[in-house]
């Protein structure tokens, strides 16, 4: 059989497609699995609590300095483009609306990402080849229940407060630099942002960011529960959990984007 793969392209690329499609069909298995038996009893407010404080509060710091830099930089690079055009008066509507629906939402997709995926995947893929998921089984303690289904919630509700806490901080930052550093007025500089940007804008954002902390949750316990080989396959299992959310971050932007601003 792999001889004929070797030899025949088409079959190369059958097998390719073929074992694409059957990794797609164990990820939403596995996500049906998850979904299905967390939202029936016995629930685990305490997990969930944990997860809510780790993903949120932990978090927080890192998502604040990066959309504060981002935004700081955004205002920078504007300013050299729109001078030349006598367009300043825009900076303040292109900082917000580049942070509230796409850079913000990414920016901290992709920090949570590398993490919180990284987080998941290596704990419970401790788990995994140490065989204390099977002694929770043992215990009458489902998996899915106990260690999945609260990261993925937890992930899904905070993901969204952390953007819009960012969205404010890189503003901000857009502002502060604005004003020291380009010589903008504060009054007017806040006036413009406040009269052309949107709630929908923002709530743009923050439907990517449940989607991406879904991904994030959905990629750490995926690869971390189904690791093996010891240390080496929770190495590979934390590795593959950051990059493929990623991909998937930056895949998933573009389609919610499309769908909300697409003609």
């Amino acid at each position: 059989m792999s001889s004929i793969i070797r030899s025949n392209p088409l079959a190369t690329i059958g097998h390719v497609v073929s074992l694409f499609l059957a990794s797609v069909g164990r990820l939403v298995l596995f996500t049906g699995s998850i979904i299905g038996q967390g939202i029936r009893p016995p629930y685990y407010p305490k997990q969930l609590g944990r997860m809510i404080i780790e993903i949120g509060y932990y978090s927080l710091p890192v998502v604040g300095l990066t959309t504060l830099f981002t935004g700081a930089a955004l205002a920078l690079q504007s300013n050299s483009g729109f001078a030349d055009m006598g367009a300043e008066n825009s900076i303040p509507l292109i900082v917000a609306l580049a942070i509230t629906r796409e850079l913000g939402p990414v920016m901290a997709g992709l920090m949570v990402a590398g993490r919180i995926g990284a987080a998941f995947a290596a704990e419970i893929g401790t788990m995994r080849v140490t065989e204390q998921v099977d002694a929770l089984v043992t215990l009458s303690t489902n998996p899915f229940k106990y260690l999945l289904f609260p990261r993925l919630l937890a992930a899904t509700l905070m993901l969204p407060c952390l953007v819009f806490v960012g969205d404010v901080i890189g503003i901000f930052g857009g502002y502060a630099v604005s004003v020291k550093a380009l010589g903008f007025s504060p009054i007017p500089y806040i006036n413009n942002t406040w009269n052309f940007l949107t709630w929908y804008d923002v709530n743009t954002g923050l439907v990517k960011a449940a989607v991406f902390g879904f991904i994030v949750a959905l990629m750490g316990c995926y690869h971390g529960y189904h690791s093996k080989g010891g240390a080496q396959g929770v190495g590979t299992a934390t590795t593959n959990a950051v990059v493929s959310a990623s991909i998937l971050i930056l895949l998933s932007n573009y389609l919610i984007t499309e769908a909300f601003f697409g003609m």
